[in-house]
């Protein structure tokens, strides 16, 4: 396959596929569930059936779809890959083109509240000199991008290259990265990859997984560590991880055993997906729909299943060499933001990136896009205006 101009794209779900979705909902087999342990085993049964039940009577794909086809959508074939991506160009001469990657579980749904503000400031209260021109691919392997075909190609190394292909066929010879959970290892990857078009590179909550060269030692990795790092370095080390990253235990060892449940049951996909949402949000609410909005949510695990990309999505867990790797610091000007339930080592994002803007915040969560994204709106302009 070679790289292709862009072509118009727009999602047309045959109304056949949505009643079988709504009949195998209606279809479940639910297990038990032991009395008064909460979330502590994981996804309570008398939570999920409420949301199915929203998912299957009250939740209308239909006003999502024509929402998502509001947006000018594209397929091209980059480096081997079919790439499904968003294209809004801002109304202002001179924006900033901006290429923003999704993370696991979501998919560039995760960025639609962002678009808007940042594509048209002048229209949402902002200076018209901090607007940008949006690609925002389906990484390989998500959504509207389909499957990946081959082993290897649902790396973040190959999204990085697939990414950058796309930028390049789009004539787009500078701009700027953002991303958080796996768009924090694209976005810097991009810098590494093609440095003199990179201008900068903003991530909301980079994982900074102590370098396997080090063997995750504190005191090797923990010398200059502040108050602050210290205890997101505890956090991010101790037991409580180790129960939020089982997911990822077994996405990179047995991701195709896991698959054979989540493409054949809807409620077993919702119940996979909605427990990140639980887990990863912010962690002073209760419920995922209190973190990010119920009908995103379920948009976000819709597409999943009507793309049956599950698998290939979460082969990145597997097929990715970069997490908790020596990699060489790209020189590319970087920006980080710190939304609560993130861990990021300010010490260790500091010898990995030239970090030249770090900001925290008291709200939002690790889908900040989705949770807080007024907050990921205004970090993102302050950081490039420095830099544009």
């Amino acid at each position: 396959m070679t790289d292709s101009a862009p072509r118009p794209f727009r999602i047309d779900i045959p109304q056949a596929e949505l009643d079988e979705l709504n009949s195998r909902i209606a279809a479940a087999r639910w297990p038990d569930e032991l009395p008064d342990v909460g979330w502590s085993y994981g996804m309570p049964v008398s939570y999920l059936k409420g949301l199915a039940e929203y998912w299957r009577t009250g939740f209308d794909w239909r006003t999502q779809e024509a929402a998502l086809n509001e947006h000018p959508q594209f397929l091209a074939d980059v480096d081997g890959q079919q790439v499904h991506f968003l294209h809004v160009r801002s109304p202002e001469p001179g924006a900033l083109p901006l290429v923003m990657t999704h993370g696991w579980p979501v998919s560039f749904v995760e960025f639609l509240e962002v678009i808007g503000p940042l594509t048209d400031p002048r229209a949402h209260g902002g200076d018209p000199a901090d607007a940008f021109h949006l690609v925002i691919p389906s990484m390989p392997g998500f959504g509207f991008s389909g499957p990946t075909r081959r082993a290897g190609d649902s790396s973040t190394e190959k999204y990085t290259h697939v990414v950058a292909g796309l930028m390049e066929l789009l004539g787009y010879d500078r701009y700027g990265a953002q991303g958080g959970d796996v768009g924090s290892f694209v976005s810097p990857g991009l810098g590494r990859l093609v440095p003199e078009r990179v201008v900068g590179v903003h991530m909301n909550g980079p994982i900074t997984l102590p370098s396997w060269e080090y063997g995750g030692e504190y005191e090797k990795e923990g010398d200059d560590f502040g108050d602050a790092d210290r205890e997101r370095y505890a956090a991010m080390t101790g037991e409580g991880m180790t129960e939020r990253l089982g997911y990822a235990s077994i996405q990179s060892t047995r991701p195709q055993t896991l698959a054979f449940g989540l493409h054949d049951s809807p409620v077993g996909l919702l119940a996979w997906i909605a427990d990140l949402f639980h887990q990863w949000s912010n962690p002073a609410v209760e419920l995922p729909e209190d973190a990010v909005d119920r009908d995103a949510l379920l948009t976000n695990v819709t597409i999943y299943w009507l793309t049956q990309t599950l698998a290939s999505s979460a082969r990145l867990y597997k097929e990715s060499q970069e997490w908790g790797a020596e990699l060489p610091v790209s020189g590319v000007p970087t920006g980080i933001a710190l939304f609560p339930g993130d861990h990021t080592v300010r010490a260790i994002a500091e010898r990995r990136h030239k970090v030249v803007h770090w900001s925290e915040f008291d709200r939002g969560g690790h889908f900040a896009a989705m949770e807080a994204p007024d907050l990921l709106v205004a970090d993102v302009r302050d950081f490039f205006r420095k830099i544009r």
